[in-house]
């Protein structure tokens, strides 16, 4: 089998990479490990903004802010070409506490974000579902939610509209090189020959690209949630406190999330995670311990130093791409990370420079005490 483009993995950048290039003119097979959509893509909150990203850098809040700019439109699209809505839905976000007001208020000047600090009364007026909270809060209007699962499942009915093939259950054992020229990918189900492949595998990627000898600081980073089945219009928000979050879905459920564990490939659930995380959750919104728990899950994140994913050529082999380690952000930065990674590819002029990106360009926060302590301040 002969393709003009080979996308090793079929989670959200994946396959929105493999749409991207197909409605470019490019004939694209995505092959991955499992089922599509169904890792760290489908297992996130979905809120369309980094956590506090006003603590990252200025390479993510540009990939954030060209995103966020346009889901709207994409969720729309992707309504359309697959009959499931993603329903993108604009939550708002609500951080409670202040005590990052300064800098909350200088990044929001410098991006042009809508900010606004509300005292306690406020607060509990904005989301009256905090009965038990008396605190001053941050408040970003304009912050938007999708639902992972209905996002994935829209892309891949996208994706097959768009005549991408995609190879589910296939894992990849080899990369094809021929002096420093990537001819394509050999698979559990036979060889795929292209003169293009993008490495997209998320919390896997770093083995694929290891294979060529290059080295790219991703690795796993579990997180675990719970969903309460809740009524409609009892949280209005996207409320966030010290790290944990409380997503409203449209027909009442509540995810509360998540926890941030370096564990390897451990996708296992704990139980002292679901107590942790049903007791902030009640903590936050009592009305909650009303309702029944529907379930718990985890997902492997792509980690990165300082949060930052690589885009780009590897280049060590001509024809080779990576898009992975997007780390908690994964779904806010896709749309920005995919159209980067499709103008590099296609040779366009880059929607953003790509420099930060760059497989080769040292990421600020690597080492491990500064790595430490950015795994500390994306609690």
């Amino acid at each position: 089998m002969t393709t003009d483009c080979i996308i090793i993995g079929g989670g959200l950048i994946g396959m929105l990479t493999a749409r991207e290039l197909a409605l470019a003119g490019l004939s694209v097979t995505v092959v991955e490990r499992g089922r599509a959509g169904a890792e760290a893509s489908w297992a996130g909150g979905g809120i369309l903004s980094p956590l506090y990203p006003w603590r990252y850098g200025d390479a993510v809040s540009a990939l954030a802010q060209w995103s966020q700019e346009r889901y709207q439109a994409l969720s729309e699209a992707l309504a359309e070409e697959s009959g499931v809505d993603p329903q993108w839905t604009r939550s708002g976000l609500l951080m409670l506490g202040a005590a990052q007001a300064c800098e909350a208020a200088t990044w929001a000047a410098r991006f042009g974000a809508e900010i606004e600090r509300l005292d306690a009364p406020a607060t509990t007026q904005c989301e009256p579902a905090l009965t038990a909270v008396q605190t001053d809060a941050l408040w970003m209007p304009r912050v938007a939610q999708v639902r992972n699962p209905r996002l994935v499942k829209a892309l891949r009915g996208s994706i097959v509209h768009a005549g991408v093939t995609l190879k589910e259950d296939t894992p990849v054992t080899d990369l094809l090189l021929d002096h420093g020229q990537i001819r394509g990918v050999r698979t559990a189900a036979g060889t795929i020959s292209a003169p293009r492949v993008v490495i997209a595998g998320g919390a896997w990627s770093a083995a694929l690209v290891a294979a060529t000898g290059v080295e790219i600081a991703v690795e796993p980073v579990r997180g675990q949630m719970i969903v309460f089945d809740a009524r409609p219009g009892l949280l209005r928000h996207v409320v966030m406190h010290e790290g944990r979050y409380l997503i409203p879905r449209r027909d009442g459920h509540v995810l509360a999330g998540s926890t941030l564990e370096y564990v390897g490939f451990d996708k296992s659930t704990t139980d002292t995670a679901l107590a942790e995380l049903r007791a902030v959750a009640c903590r936050l919104v009592p009305e909650l311990a009303r309702f029944d728990i529907e379930r718990q899950w985890s997902g492997l994140r792509p980690g990165s130093p300082a949060g930052v994913p690589f885009i780009g050529a590897i280049e060590a082999v001509d024809g080779l791409f990576v898009n992975a380690g997007h780390f908690r952000n994964g779904v806010v930065l896709a749309p920005a990370s995919v159209r980067l990674l499709a103008d590099l590819v296609l040779g366009r002029r880059p929607i953003l420079d790509p420099a930060p990106y760059r497989p080769s360009t040292p990421r600020p926060g690597e080492g491990l005490a500064a790595t430490a302590q950015f795994r500390t301040k994306t609690l």
